[in-house]
């Protein structure tokens, strides 16, 4: 009689798309999730440590279906989507030009956009996936300077919750995180979200950090099975 056990089967591995992936949020919560098992595609204008770097602009339609399916095709069944590609800048509301209002659009709310254009029939095909759209604090309070990005970032949010509604009977969830003023590289070092006299206002004395982020990230992913289009806001007490 054969007594000798049979291999276990090997696990199907879980993969995850995270847009942005080069820096900032995106580069920590990929760091994350790889620490977790996950395996990576990172969806980029640069270069990036995700398992498959793709270099993409994600407010290209076109070339973000095609990074997804190569993801796809290269790393297995994408399970989860995170969504931190964007830029910020600071600019008094007449002085916001044509240009910068429609790539602020483009860039955060067509990024969100078509990479969701992109996973959500292929979630809904297998009946599971998750998605994590990066927003921001300016989003929900809006800011001095901020009009065109805090109009994105709410829109964000808008898409967020409507989508939401419209996919979690097909298993798919989604959600936001909305950070407050974050220490990663959209603030340079003469960022007024870096004065000290704006420090001392925050509960923390300190901006979030992008592993905090990234830690709010994986809440939702591997804890927050009963949030459906929310938001949650990790902003050293900015917003409270």
């Amino acid at each position: 009689m054969n007594t000798k056990a049979e291999p276990a089967p090997p696990k199907t591995p879980r993969v995850a798309v995270v847009s942005g992936a080069a820096s900032g949020i995106g580069s920590a919560t990929t760091a994350l999730l790889q620490a977790r098992g996950w395996r990576i595609a990172g969806l980029d204008l640069a270069a990036s440590s995700a398992d498959l770097s793709l270099q993409a602009d994600v407010s290209e339609r076109a070339a973000v279906e095609a990074a997804i399916a190569l993801a796809e095709a290269e790393l297995g069944p994408i399970r989860l989507l995170v969504t931190c590609a964007g830029h910020y800048e600071m600019t008094p509301f007449m002085e916001i030009g044509a240009a910068q209002l429609d790539r602020m659009m483009r860039v955060h709310v067509g990024g969100l956009f078509n990479c969701c254009r992109a996973v959500v029939p292929r979630m809904r095909s297998r009946g599971s996936g998750q998605i994590v759209a990066i927003s921001s604090e300016l989003g929900i309070a809006g800011g001095d300077g901020d009009a065109h990005y805090a109009a994105a970032k709410g829109a964000v949010i808008a898409l967020v919750r409507s989508l939401a509604v419209e996919v979690v009977g097909a298993g798919i969830q989604v959600n936001s995180v909305a950070p407050g003023p974050c220490d990663t590289p959209l603030l340079g070092p003469d960022s007024p979200w870096r004065d000290p006299s704006y420090l001392r206002t925050l509960p923390l004395g300190r901006l979030v950090t992008p592993q905090e982020v990234a830690q709010s990230v994986l809440f939702l992913v591997e804890s927050g099975s009963f949030f459906v289009g929310d938001v949650i806001s990790p902003n050293a007490g900015a917003a409270i």
